[in-house]
């Protein structure tokens, strides 16, 4: 299952049945889980994990050094969970020591062509990056996100669950759940109510959403005042709450 052609480091940990293209190389402490794929011409850096059942496609670099001038070669790492699909020239870098050393990305996710995940960014599961979609450091993409081809995100930057961020984005704030947002700079465009549908959400839950959009975004209120209003006028589902929670943790201001 491993290519003649290919250069594993003896303190690399792969399962038994991990298979390995031609001309790739595995550098130290890579662990590869049970049933995974790395295709030709990869270049896994040494302190990176890979769950099971990846697919690695050709060309891509995992667990390169951070590009941060800050970084002093201390051991950080790149984890990635099950069933993930790393496409052709998918760049991924390590964590750094001040921004907690660990690049994270969940399970199922799908990081389509040319994609790049910065240092210290925690990708939730069931990510979709779409082509040439551009992550700064530190970024956080949370459950079940889209953002579309040749999104670019600004360092600190958050990206909400089931949010849809199109193609040709520039993000610069954070991003609440369950909206779509698109432009340079980004804006609102109201709830992904397409993703949430196919999702399951229930109609009672898309509904409230929607009260909860048109009071904090299209009222003209401040954010203190459009959240209290939510709080006494919106039924408090699980899915509010999880948007006003998002809304009144923000470090970076939310996109309006």
């Amino acid at each position: 299952m491993i290519h003649p052609t290919a250069i594993i480091s003896p303190k690399a940990h792969l399962a038994p049945d991990v298979s390995i293209g031609p001309f790739t190389i595995i550098g130290d402490d890579v662990h590869i889980g049970a049933g995974s794929q790395v295709m030709a011409h990869v270049v896994i850096d040494p302190y990176v994990e890979i769950g099971a059942n990846c697919r690695i496609f050709h060309y891509a670099a995992i667990g390169a050094p951070p590009q941060s001038v800050k970084f002093r070669g201390e051991k950080t790492w790149v984890k990635i969970g099950n069933n993930c699909i790393v496409r052709e020239f998918v760049t991924i870098h390590r964590g750094t020591e001040f921004g907690g050393g660990l690049t994270h990305i969940g399970d199922d996710c799908f990081l389509m062509n040319y994609t790049h995940i910065a240092h210290d960014c925690r990708i939730g599961r069931n990510v979709t990056m779409s082509n040439n979609a551009t992550l700064a450091g530190h970024i956080t993409i949370d459950d079940h996100a889209i953002l579309g081809g040749l999104v670019a995100i600004h360092q600190y930057a958050r990206v909400g669950e089931y949010a849809f961020v199109g193609g040709k984005s520039v993000v610069v704030k954070d991003i609440p759940p369950y909206m779509l947002a698109s432009g340079d700079r980004a804006t609102l465009h109201g709830l992904n109510k397409v993703g949430l549908k196919r999702h399951g959400f229930s109609p009672a839950a898309i509904f409230e959403l929607k009260k909860a959009y048109r009071l904090i975004f299209r009222f003209g209120l401040t954010l203190k005042e459009a959240l209290g209003r939510v709080e006494a006028e919106v039924e408090p589902l699980p899915e509010v709450k999880n948007l006003i929670g998002f809304i009144k943790s923000t470090e970076r201001g939310i996109t309006r």
